[in-house]
Parts: structure tokens; sequence; C-alpha cells
């Protein structure tokens, strides 16, 4: 059912209301590639990421790959109170109504009932409150909840959605838009929540494979809108996770606020298909005494594994934030870490190509794939940008 792009007045009989919802969170679902590309068109090209539809205020993209371990963070402890939350009044169009008449009081609560995917809790994230791209990239964090990217992000993809009907290629009026309109500049990190994911585009570097650059190939992620809250029906690279802690239990806050170790977590979840139950709410993680996270930090300190950060941006339907980073592997060490890689997990599917054989390869890491998954592929802005600022900082990322 596709959505008739207007919002039923609040006299609607709440049944009627909850269907319209519905069918517009399914079309937000089947047009989001599209829908991106249209949101895009309201911000400044000069704010775009490599050509790609991501959004990165000056600063925010280093002129070059900056290893990871350079990157510092900052805890502030309690975050500040921003102006927009997902309790606006602005809000109020896109809130279905319950049975008695009533709406739902966020968007959060509307899809959990409405519409919830296998993924969906409402636990502890890293809130980005900062940036400072001078010297050393820093990046500030405080408290903050996984709800606030679905009760902001989602609902002002789905306002968008909503008034922007099938057909053209300019987005909708302002005036129809009020939340996003209220939100104003999406890469204002003080005007909103801002609860970032960290996407990692892995390069599995050296012989055996088909011919790529140097030999180079990465795999791709579908990500399924059945199991997923955000991104649904794209491709992104793999891993992506939101960066928090890998428990709520309070030992888990200082101990997990590590950008590679949050890597680590979730190339074992994603790429291996590894429960994303550790224990920690019993205990924190011994990242020393797990055996995964330890051979790939002597992997990196022998200079088999290489991690970079490429900065961050922001999606300009969603307003989601992720932080990029790559993960460069020599192939006997991702051969040996990756024997068996995961064809599906929670989140989707992994999607590469044939050799030939029926067997499936990565993608290889080369200018016609590179040019194709950033241009006219679904793929997210955060993976394209990625995809395309790696292509750029090859032979640096490579040599």
């Amino acid at each position: 059912m596709t959505s008739d792009h207007t919002e039923p007045a609040r006299h609607t009989p709440p049944g009627r209301a909850r269907d319209h919802w519905c069918s517009v969170r399914q079309d937000l679902n089947r047009r989001r590639s599209a829908l991106t590309a249209r949101a895009a068109r309201a911000f400044p090209a000069h704010l775009r990421v490599a050509g790609t539809p991501l959004l990165a205020r000056p600063g925010w993209i280093p002129d070059r790959p900056v290893p990871l371990e350079r990157v510092r963070l900052v805890w502030t402890g309690d975050s500040p109170t921003a102006p927009v939350d997902g309790h606006s009044a602005a809000l109020d169009p896109i809130r279905p109504l319950r049975d008695d008449g009533t709406p739902y009081a966020t968007y959060a609560e509307a899809v959990r009932e409405l519409a919830r995917p296998r993924l969906f809790e409402n636990r502890a994230c890293y809130r980005l409150l900062g940036v400072s791209g001078g010297g050393p990239p820093t990046l500030t964090f405080g408290r903050g909840h996984y709800f606030d990217v679905i009760d902001i992000c989602e609902a002002a993809a789905h306002e968008f959605a909503a008034a922007a009907p099938p057909e053209g290629e300019q987005p909708p009026d302002r005036a129809r838009t009020p939340f996003r309109a209220l939100i104003g500049d999406p890469t204002d990190l003080a005007r909103r929540p801002v609860l970032a994911a960290i996407a990692t585009l892995v390069l599995r570097h050296g012989p055996g494979r088909p011919p790529a650059h140097r030999d180079a190939e990465f795999v791709l992620h579908w990500r399924d809108p059945a199991k997923v809250a955000t991104g649904g029906g794209l491709y992104q690279v793999t891993p992506v996770g939101m960066f928090q802690p890998s428990h709520d239990a309070p030992w888990n806050e200082a101990n997990d606020f590590d950008l590679w170790r949050a890597v680590v977590r979730e190339l074992s979840e994603e790429l291996l298909g590894t429960d994303e139950d550790y224990g920690s709410d019993t205990a924190p993680i011994d990242y020393d005494g797990w055996p995964f996270h330890r051979a790939l930090g002597e992997a990196r300190a022998s200079g088999a594994a290489r991690a970079h950060w490429l900065g961050l941006g922001v999606d300009p339907l969603t307003f989601v934030t992720d932080l990029l980073t790559v993960l460069v592997l020599d192939a006997e060490v991702f051969d040996e870490l990756f024997r068996e890689l995961a064809a599906t997990n929670d989140e989707g599917r992994l999607v590469g190509v044939e050799d030939g054989t029926g067997r499936s390869l990565g993608i290889p890491f080369r200018a016609d794939h590179t040019e194709r998954l950033t241009t006219t592929h679904p793929m997210q802005p955060a993976g394209a940008a990625l995809l395309a600022l790696a292509w750029q900082h090859r032979d640096a990322l490579l040599d």
C-alpha cells in the first residue's frame, strides 16, 4: 500500500490513522535511496562529502587518513538539554492515535507497537557533543539513549516521506516539514541529541583473489528493514554499530568508551555472527583476555592491520550521524580471523560477487565498483562517503 502523502486529520478514526502511519513507514523504507537524494538537494553542495549525499561541517573530514589511535575521546558525563527533542509539538501530525484517541507519546513508541523491527531496545549510547579538527581529531561525548535516534531521526525521515510525493525530485516545502525546520542545521550538535554510529570499511589487502587495486576487496551489507529500525532496504559497509557500552551496567561506560574496542565488537558480531551478550551485565569485558580482540591487537602492533579515521558526517534524510573508519587487514590475517564469514546476521545479509564457480567473494576495491556503489546503488550516505574517501586515499591506506 503506497502512502497518499497527506496526513489524516485528527478527527480521523484512530484505526485509519494508524493504517496511514504504517503505509508512510513502509513507503519510507521502499524509497529511502530516492528520498535521501532528494533531501540532499536542500543543502549546499559544499557540505556534501566527496560528492555523496553525506553532510559534514568544515573540519569534520581530515585532509588525509588519521591513524585511529590519534583520535582523542573526551568524556563529560551527563549531557546538556537540547532545544529539540522527540517530544516536540511539531511531531503531532505524524504521531498516530491509540484507540482511545490519544496520540502515541513518541515516534519510538509507535514503531514499537505498529512496526517493530527485530532489533529494538533503548540502550545507553555515547552522545556526541563536540568535534574539534584542529590538530589530532577530538570528539567529546556525554550520555544518551538509542531511542533519541528513533524519536528524532526516523521521525524526521517519516515526516519527509509523508510530505514528498513519488513524482518530482525537489525536497518538499519547509512549511510541510515543521519538525525538520525546527531542527534546522542537522550538523549542529547542540541543537538535538546526536547519537553516533561507527561505520567501518574493511579492506582485505593482499594476493589470492581476483585482480583489484593492489589486490584489495571489501564486503558489503544489505540492511533488512524487517530487522533494523534505521537504514532499512539500503546497502552499507560493514560492520556498523552504535557507539555505545556493551551493556547498561555502569562499569561498562568507561570500559567500552573506546573506538577500537567498539569496532572489534562489531567485527565479531556482524562478520562472524557472534552473540552480543558479552556477560558484561555482571563484569566488564576483559578485552586483553578475549582471543579475537587480542589477535587483532597483535596484528595492529605488527602492521598487518591498520585502522584509520576518515571523519564523520550526517545523513540528509534521517540526520543519523556516522563516525567513518577504515580497517585494512593483510590477506593472511583476514583469512585467518574471518575464515567463515556469516552470510546473514541480526541486521541483514552480506553481499559479495561470484567468482564463476558459485563461490561468493568480497567486492574488488576498484574504480568501477566504487563509482557504481557511490552514484547509482541504493547505499547509505555514510557507506558511499566511506568508499569515495577510501578510494581518494587508496595509496595512503594500502601502502
